[in-house]
């Protein structure tokens, strides 16, 4: 698989950051496939949930059960959830420009951030509902409703265990979100169908059991918003990658000829994309030129190897840990690059 190498390499003056800029030299084309695969489950969970919406809650009217109801506003929050999603999947994949230089990434958790503000709110609301519903007269549902219950449950473990698949494969936090929202949507169905169950050969003495279920999906409504809006807010926030992929990442810059050792390593992972910061230490005595050869080297690997990489930030430390700093001349074009050195952004060096 090609990697993306976004731009030709140059080197900043003063910094020892090697960074692309530029029009790319390599094709962009290897995240393509990945992308396609994100769209293709989102697009299958977008019309499952649509489809099991509008079965649901014509099933609920007609055979009186508010569970049924409250779990096709569930799915209904899916399907909203999955073309926003979808929507961001479009804008994310887009190549970086003037005014994104890091690309359209963030995009994914922007949409993931907001869709779960709406589900918190649409499962606040069928919470109040189904309260409101414990102290009313009830009638019992028809025997048929039983049926649309455990049809959900099959259809909803399936998805999750497609798209589950598919987030594992590309990487992808809006889609394995989803996943599990179906999987946690077969649980609540899987609630609805019992409660339903005892209905129907409990009787009328039974009938609470209708609103308690709905108020079940609605506390899972509610959890499935909140764990979504943390996983998107901690990827807006930059949170360092699975250690198991650092470590990889790792191993691989150390196996490069010249690298001695990995001091410093950030993988922040944006959308289906990581960034990558990285500091290697170097023998103290190499040249300007070896130095820029070894960079090169790292960066071309690491992107290389990891396909989903879409930008490598390599700095250069001596082995001794000795650092010689750099005139604040030569430093200058390094500042107005990018707000400032390395040293300024991270620190002093180690």
């Amino acid at each position: 698989m090609v990697c993306p190498i976004r731009g030709v390499y140059s080197l900043r003056a003063g910094s020892g950051n090697i960074r692309t800029k530029g029009p790319a030299v390599v094709t962009i084309d290897a995240m393509a496939p990945v992308y396609r695969r994100a769209r293709r489950a989102t697009l299958v969970g977008l019309a499952a949930n649509v489809t099991l919406a509008t079965g649901k809650l014509v099933a609920g009217i007609v055979g009186g059960s508010f569970a049924l109801i409250s779990d096709a506003a569930n799915s209904l929050g899916d399907a909203v959830s999955a073309f926003i999603v979808l929507i961001a999947l479009f804008i994310a994949e887009k190549p970086a420009d003037a005014e994104h230089p890091y690309g359209h990434t963030r995009a994914e958790a922007i949409a993931a951030s907001n869709v779960a503000l709406f589900i918190v709110l649409m499962g606040l609301y069928v919470g109040c509902e189904a309260v409101q519903r414990l102290w009313s007269v009830r009638s019992v549902p028809q025997p048929w409703t039983l049926w649309v219950a455990a049809v959900n449950v099959v259809l909803k473990e399936s998805l999750f265990r497609y798209q589950h698949r598919v987030g594992q494969r590309t990487g992808s936090a809006a889609v394995i979100a989803n996943a599990w929202d179906h999987r946690s949507d077969a649980l609540a169905s899987l609630s609805v169908f019992a409660g339903l169950s005892v209905i129907r050969w409990g009787g009328d003495g039974w009938a609470w059991l209708d609103p308690l279920m709905a108020a079940v999906v609605a506390a899972a409504i509610v959890a499935n918003g909140v764990r979504l809006f943390r996983s998107a807010a901690m990827e807006l926030m930059d949170l360092q990658a699975e250690p198991d992929l650092v470590a990889r990442i790792e191993a691989v810059a150390r196996s490069v000829p010249g690298v001695r050792r990995v001091e410093t390593l950030w993988v922040r992972k944006s959308g289906l994309e990581c960034f990558v910061d990285i500091h290697i230490e170097v023998d103290p005595k190499m040249s300007v030129e070896e130095g820029h050869r070894l960079g090169h080297e790292v960066k071309s690997r690491l992107l290389h190897t990891f396909p989903t990489l879409r930008d490598v930030l390599v700095h250069l430390e001596p082995a001794s840990g000795d650092v010689s700093h750099a005139p604040a001349d030569a430093a200058a074009p390094a500042a107005e690059g990018r707000g400032g050195a390395s040293e300024d952004r991270r620190g002093p060096s180690r």
